[in-house]
């Protein structure tokens, strides 16, 4: 799956001896990932082609001559565009000469050393798991730590904003290093999440040979405000929640509305028209939005994936909180719909970052 890097800062800075350099500051879902020089990544560059040839997507070329504006920023956009599409091959990014690399970008840009430390990593239901890593470790490295095997397509760990668990500030990639990427979200007080990272129920049947992925998946559902309010599941769950049947829960629970969705706080959207509030839960190739519309009546509508003919998200900027809240960032989510055999463009209005995450999971990469 191709990530969302970023590079929209950079520096130009002296060398210790004279000369100038210019240092580029990558982001990753948003957040400050690394510091890196054209000289490193091109150097990394040729390492991967050494290992997997023209699978590499082709890298910007050198200048000879001293760098105007014009193409200092043309260079910029071609790194970020490497970046972004170099990541889109599974055998590259799990290759040890990818995440060797970003791990020293990572430690160097927040000079941390390797050293063993401790790591809360939080539960569904509010509790956490303190874990003895290395600050070198990396999610995949953590959740094997912590869950036993290697269920990385299906249980992730993620950011938050306490003290609840939801909204999800962003998903942890594979070879990120949660304690280091920690140290960049500092002054907005995030935490490491762990959850499952899915929106198809059936996939919950992969999980059910491992005892502590099941005690995950029933935290979780549990969590899910949704669930709670179907009488003759939530009468089975209080009589089962310390039992030994939470396999029998979480097949029960299969038949509930919504299961398995991921639901966004409140939004607001231009459907059917302008000035709707709407209740969101996406999953299972539909988004799916109870709309208050002015009138105060209530409508039901199922948005189908299959009818998206195309997508884009918006950053629309931060709005300022009270002073122990900080802030909030609003996204814009507009996708092209065949609503009736005619095309329409839907917009929908967050304050939750993870919109980013979760349109890619139910879109996919356009």
């Amino acid at each position: 799956m191709k990530m969302h890097f970023s590079i929209p800062v950079s520096e130009q800075l002296l060398e210790k001896f004279g000369g100038r350099y210019v240092l580029y500051s990558v982001y990753l879902e948003g957040f400050l990932f690394c510091k890196v020089r054209y000289s490193q990544l091109h150097y990394w560059n040729d390492q991967l082609r050494r290992i997997f040839g023209s699978t590499v997507p082709a890298f910007p070329p050198k200048f000879y001559l001293a760098m105007t504006k014009s193409m200092a920023e043309e260079r910029r956009s071609q790194l970020e565009q490497y970046l972004q599409s170099v990541t889109v091959d599974p055998s590259i990014t799990n290759s040890d000469v990818f995440i060797s690399f970003f791990r020293k970008l990572q430690q160097d840009t927040f000079q941390i050393q390797t050293q063993r430390a401790s790591l809360d990593v939080y539960l569904a239901d509010g509790r956490n798991v303190r874990l003895d890593i290395q600050t070198s470790d990396t999610a995949e490295r953590v959740l094997e730590v912590m869950v036993g095997f290697q269920p990385i397509r299906l249980i992730c760990l993620f950011c938050f904003f306490p003290p609840a668990l939801p909204p999800v500030v962003k998903k942890v990639a594979e070879f990120e290093l949660p304690y280091v990427s920690l140290q960049s979200m500092k002054e907005s007080d995030c935490k490491i999440g762990i959850r499952k990272w899915y929106m198809d129920p059936s996939l919950d049947k992969m999980l059910m040979d491992c005892g502590a992925s099941v005690n995950l998946l029933y935290m979780q559902l549990l969590d899910h405000n949704c669930l709670c309010t179907e009488d003759h599941v939530g009468h089975y769950i209080s009589s089962l929640s310390n039992s030994v049947f939470l396999m029998q829960v979480l097949e029960l629970v299969q038949e509930v509305q919504h299961y398995g969705y991921i639901q966004l706080d409140p939004c607001t959207c231009d459907y059917p028209e302008i000035g709707c509030s709407a209740a969101v839960h996406v999953g299972n190739n539909e988004i799916s939005c109870s709309i208050k519309l002015p009138s105060n009546q209530t409508k039901e509508v199922s948005f189908k994936i299959n009818r998206v003919r195309s997508w884009q998200v918006t950053f629309l900027g931060a709005i300022t909180q009270p002073k122990d809240q900080g802030h909030e960032q609003t996204l814009e989510l507009r996708f092209e719909y065949n609503d009736s055999d005619s095309w329409r463009w839907i917009v929908f209005y967050t304050k939750q970052v993870s919109f980013r995450a979760v349109k890619r999971e139910t879109f996919g990469e356009k």
